[in-house]
């Protein structure tokens, strides 16, 4: 069966940036599964396992636009160390969740801290950065009526873990 909407795919997955270096990869884990069409997966990978089937390997790379985006500067912004009542010390890398004016939250990570300001960025990791896949699908299957109904899929064997 050809990978198409409505499938339900799993592959393994290796994930470097343009330099060669590792990001994330599926190695010693259990496949990535995913319902293709309904928006699991970034969408330049998405489009690039259309028509492949069990068996297959390939090497995709996804441009920015095509993965977690460009990056928005009006993501990152200046806070008052204040506001972070309660936190004792705010270093690099820590990461928050920001209320949105929506009334949600979205995470951010921290970019830099001065004695009064603290830099957050809400910008996904990856966001601004080309990926590169090494991919082999391991099986296409359609999807049960249940996971299209939840808009994603139950698993390998089909159960959730």
């Amino acid at each position: 069966m050809n990978i198409q909407n409505n499938s339900a795919v799993s592959f393994h997955y290796k994930l470097t940036d343009d330099d060669g270096i590792s990001i994330d990869s599926s190695e010693g884990k259990e496949p990535l599964a995913y319902l293709h069409g309904a928006g699991n997966i970034i969408p330049g990978l998405e489009k690039a396992l259309e028509g492949k089937t069990t068996g297959d390997s390939l090497t995709v790379a996804v441009s920015a636009a095509e993965g977690y985006g460009e990056v928005q500067k009006e993501l990152i912004q200046e806070v008052p160390k204040d506001a972070f009542q309660g936190i004792d010390s705010i270093e690099l890398g820590m990461q928050f969740e920001a209320q949105t004016g929506q009334g949600g939250t979205v995470p951010v990570t921290v970019i830099a801290v001065t004695d009064d300001l603290v830099t957050v960025d809400g910008n996904h990791p990856l966001a601004g950065k080309n990926l590169n896949f090494d991919v082999t699908i391991e099986d296409v299957r359609k999807a049960s009526e249940e996971e299209l109904d939840h808009g994603h899929v139950h698993g390998v064997g089909g159960h959730e873990h």
